[in-house]
């Protein structure tokens, strides 16, 4: 194609995209990102990975798109806004006392599937034109932030997310890798300036420096990592059930624009709050009816109990029977990974006199034998 026709082909893209769903749309080649593979490599020789996968399982293949898609050439990239109004409801529940759950913005509702449809649109018309395409989305085969930064979306923010000038981070962000020549846009100039607001909000301490996060403290990746939730970010964990907002609710970008561009009214089926009493009365296949489009480590529902346990111990009344009869049956049940967080939460609400004596399990035991130093809500806790 000669430089007006990609020119042309572009402006048609951005149109398309823009009619399909999508607030931004940006073209990068597709060389390799190999200084974003070294920086993966790095951080997780350095552990800050934590157990996260996804693009740092295969480096390699996450920061080459030739790896999707022999002969690649361009991305074409979009993002589309996923900031929404509040969520009136806590989802289906039984009346009388809840304990709700937060969930964060970016799972409320399901907005890759949005996104994949504007993506899908730009896929479609570089078809029609006899290009090859794969739409990536939520996808460990591409880094989406690297790509988003080179098609001029976005700086790279230093909480880590990709801020839209004069938008914010409150996007998702997806790429259609084609075998189109296309011009490529020039990224943007960092825009945080000298603002570092977002490093001291998160609760936990995980934005180690601008731009560096330690997904051992990231409260958003250990609400999916499976195993024993880490004791010393508990009660930080708070209401949370699913994600955390914490170092994008503060950034001024953010707040801007949501002022001078309010949010449009959450979707039907959005759910800001699951009642963490409803959620571990549940079984197995409601819950993943419910929130299987979530991240849940091997598709397993036990991590959600996990969760909604520790928020008992964080925001429920122990004075209410509910609560009480909700950990008598967590203790009680036949997984380690829920009695665990039970002897916790029981512990936190200073209802010791529920636990049992032992356990089978050694990590059940390990949290009985620390029950006595967990600080109590109400007393220092």
């Amino acid at each position: 194609m000669t430089a007006g026709e990609t020119d042309d082909l572009v402006g048609v893209l951005r149109s398309v995209g823009a009619a399909a769903g999508l607030d931004a749309l940006g073209v990068a080649s597709a060389e390799p990102f190999d200084d974003v593979r070294e920086v993966l490599e790095d951080r997780a020789a350095r552990g800050l990975a934590g157990g996260m996968q996804f693009t740092y399982r295969n480096p390699a293949r996450s920061t080459d798109p030739r790896r999707t898609l022999a002969g690649a050439r361009s991305l074409v990239v979009g993002a589309r806004r996923y900031e929404r109004g509040e969520a009136d409801s806590t989802g289906p529940v039984e009346k009388g006392y809840e304990v709700p759950a937060r969930v964060a913005r970016s799972a409320r509702s399901d907005h890759y599937a949005a996104l994949r449809s504007g993506l899908t649109a730009v896929s479609r018309e570089l078809r029609d034109r006899g290009w090859r395409t794969v739409v990536l989305a939520d996808d460990n085969a591409l880094v989406d932030r690297a790509a988003a930064w080179r098609a001029g979306i976005g700086w790279y923010g230093k909480n880590t997310n990709i801020l839209i000038p004069g938008a914010g981070s409150w996007f998702v962000l997806g790429s259609v890798v084609t075998d189109a020549e296309l011009a490529p846009d020039r990224p943007v100039e960092e825009g945080c300036g000298s603002c570092r607001r977002c490093l001291p909000a998160c609760p936990t301490g995980a934005l180690v420096s601008p731009g560096v996060l330690d997904a051992r403290r990231c409260l958003a990746w250990l609400a999916q990592a499976p195993g024993v939730f880490p004791t010393e970010y508990r009660v930080a964990l708070g209401d949370r059930l699913y994600g955390c907002d914490d170092c994008q609710e503060v950034c001024p970008v953010n707040r801007r624009h949501t002022r001078r561009r309010p949010p449009a009214p959450a979707e039907g089926d959005s759910v800001a709050a699951v009642d963490a009493l409803d959620l571990l009365r549940s079984d197995d296949a409601t819950l993943l009816a419910r929130h299987g489009r979530w991240y849940l480590a091997r598709r397993e529902v036990r991590w959600l109990r996990r969760n909604a346990l520790l928020v008992l111990g964080n925001a429920a009344d122990p004075g209410q029977p509910a609560v009480v009869e909700a950990l008598r049956a967590a203790l009680r049940d036949p997984d380690p990974a829920v009695r665990g967080p039970a002897v916790w939460s029981a512990a936190r609400l200073g209802l010791a006199g529920l636990l049992p004596t032992t356990d089978p399990d050694p990590e059940v035991r390990a949290e009985l034998a620390g029950a006595a130093a967990v600080p109590v809500r109400g007393r220092g806790g």
